[in-house]
């Protein structure tokens, strides 16, 4: 509201009258006499005016409205119709507030204020496209309206980032160097993946704080993930050489080493920090544990972390290291160590369950579902009651389907947590795995009730419907799914293959699998639902198309072998569909179709 209240003033001299009027406590009432006793409409239109500026000022939007439209009426001009637009706008009127505004820039298309205001307007109704066109006009007639490059900056960092960097480095130009100015142009040249460029715009801001060490660590960081090593070095050692001690910059360096394949140099950096007597050992392990993490992503940090704890273990009994060494034995598939490791921690923190957390979520978020397993199972011995440790695993063994083994653990998240969606879906979906379709149907409705716009959660309910052969509900789920996201590749894909196997909607089954193919095109699944549907339609050559694509994709699914088959079949290649569905048949040798198929030779 300030922004404009100079500028009502500047309208008000417009009218060329200093007159004094009483002010009324009743505004309509002051509107009314002022409409009836004006004889004059100059000196009529000014007086109103006045009180639609007093009613603003006050906040009483509503009534300065009534005064600025009467006062077109008796003298329309630019400012009125401004002063307007400003009012509907506060009264978040757009609809209102637009049009006014644009008509007080058609007016008066010299003056910056009237356009700052339609510019305001546009980007309140979100319709920034707009809202920028009108800052550029603003900056063609003032080159060095600073808030206007601010604003049109902002607008064009969502869509349009490098743009929004070339107005930034036009503001720079103007104002030089400006710290918000230059934070901004850094992280999005580094959003870019311009590592370069986001250093080089660190650096100049080190040239306004040039004793800022964290400003010296980022365009380090920079430097090297922009792969120049040099730079990278010179920066941290500008670090080193105003503070030694600083060991967060010594183990920058040591990654650094690490990225240059400079082992001996980086083994230096962390036996300087090893070998600190005053580092606390929580520092030690947080940066073993920051390597070790970083593993996951890239394996031959995997030694280094455990350098670290290998060298911590020697002189400390602590039980987050016995931890991190048993996960290490547990990539490096010393399983025996690891359990010696595992059974350490559990003697000398029985109390702590934190740490098996942090580690068993740690390996399930980086789907390493077999070692996630192996740890919880260690975990579970000693905090059998706790909710996380038996959801962790729950999940792991049922990610590497293993249903059977993880239902218990799944049941008993659900009874120690029964809200959270979490437990609730991975226990439905398990018990839908092992056939127990209406207990899934049960616990999945809840964990919907919870969120319900989950659409991973809906796929899998459609799917249990279409397995029951229950249309109806299926086909509601689904389009419930596809009302919430319609360009979701797998229920597209699910749906219209169920579609397809009931021979119905093929036309709108074809376009739902043509969706879910431009999601993943080599998604041996999507590949056979598309080709499954073209069979259905009679279109055998795309048919075999698809399907012999899905097959050289991966060829260790039973049915995506005797789809192929059957296809052939179709074609009249009787003898290559009976040898494709004897390769369906070795990957599931107890499928009745399949051995009867081949006994007729026909599908």
């Amino acid at each position: 509201m300030l922004k404009y209240l100079a500028v009502a003033s500047i309208v008000f001299l417009l009218y060329g009258c200093s007159a004094q009027k009483e002010i009324t406590n009743n505004h309509e009432q002051s509107y009314i006499l002022n409409k009836s006793n004006a004889g004059d409409s100059s000196n009529a239109a000014l007086n109103e005016f006045i009180d639609g500026s007093i009613a603003e000022a006050k906040g009483d939007y509503g009534t300065a409205v009534k005064y600025y439209n009467h006062v077109l009426q008796l003298k329309p001009g630019a400012g009125v119709y401004f002063a307007l637009a400003k009012s509907y706008l506060y009264q978040n009127q757009l609809s209102y507030a637009l049009p006014n505004a644009r008509m007080a820039v058609k007016l008066d298309s010299s003056n910056i204020d009237y356009y700052n205001l339609l510019s305001d307007i546009y980007a309140e109704a979100k319709q920034f496209d707009s809202s920028a066109i009108v800052l550029s006009k603003i900056i063609s007639i003032d080159s060095t309206d600073i808030n206007a490059y601010y604003q049109l900056a902002r607008i064009y960092e969502n869509n349009r980032p490098s743009k929004a960097i070339q107005i930034y480095n036009q503001i720079t130009s103007i104002i030089g160097p400006d710290w918000n100015v230059l934070m901004r142009v850094a992280e999005l040249e580094a959003n870019l993946g311009d590592f370069k460029g986001a250093a080089g715009s660190v650096q100049k801001l080190i040239t306004i704080d040039p004793n800022n060490p964290g400003l010296q660590k980022l365009a380090a960081e920079y430097y090297m993930r922009a792969k120049m090593y040099k730079e990278a070095l010179k920066t941290i050692d500008d670090v080193l050489l105003t503070n030694p001690d600083d060991i967060d910059a010594h183990q920058r360096k040591a990654q650094i080493y690490l990225a240059e394949n400079n082992w001996d140099a980086a083994s230096k950096e962390f036996s300087y920090i090893l070998n600190r007597t005053d580092i606390p050992l929580e520092a030690k392990i947080r940066i073993g544990a920051s390597y070790f993490e970083q593993s996951f992503k890239d394996s031959t940090l995997l030694p280094i972390a455990k350098q670290f704890f290998t060298k911590i273990n020697r002189d400390t009994t602590d039980w987050q290291v016995k931890l991190y060494l048993g996960a290490i034995s547990v990539d490096e598939k010393n399983d025996s160590a690891a359990i010696n490791y595992f059974k350490s921690a559990t003697q000398l923190a029985s109390w702590n369950v934190e740490g098996w957390v942090r580690l068993g979520g740690l390996y399930f978020d980086n789907k390493k579902y077999d070692e996630a397993a192996l740890v919880m199972r260690q975990a579970i011995k000693s905090f059998p009651e706790d909710f996380r440790v038996n959801l962790i695993l729950g999940l792991a063994l049922a990610q590497n389907n293993k249903s059977q083994d993880a239902l218990p653990y799944l049941k008993k998240a659900v009874n120690l947590n029964p809200k959270d969606p979490t437990a609730l879906s991975a226990y439905g979906f398990t018990l839908s795995q092992l056939k127990q379709n209406d207990e899934a149907i049960l616990y999945l409705k809840k964990a919907l009730e919870i969120t319900p716009n989950d659409v991973n959660l809906l796929g899998t309910l459609g799917l249990i419907y279409d397995g029951k052969k229950d249309w109806n509900e299926c086909d509601s789920i689904y389009q419930q799914a596809l009302k919430i996201d319609s360009s979701n590749a797998l229920i597209n894909n699910n749906y219209a293959y169920s579609l397809s196997e009931r021979g119905i909607d093929l036309e709108k089954a074809l376009r739902m699998a043509k969706k879910a193919i431009s999601k993943e095109p080599e998604n041996s699944a999507y590949l056979d639902t598309i080709g499954w549907v073209y069979y259905k339609m009679g279109e055998y050559k795309l048919a075999e198309k698809y399907a012999d694509i899905a097959v050289k994709i991966d060829g260790t699914k039973s049915d995506l072998w005797e789809h192929l088959g059957d296809i052939e079949y179709k074609l009249g290649e009787k003898e290559k569909a009976v040898t494709t569905w004897k390769k369906a048949l070795e990957l599931d040798k107890n499928n009745a179709g399949l051995k009867q198929k081949i006994e007729k030779g026909e599908g």
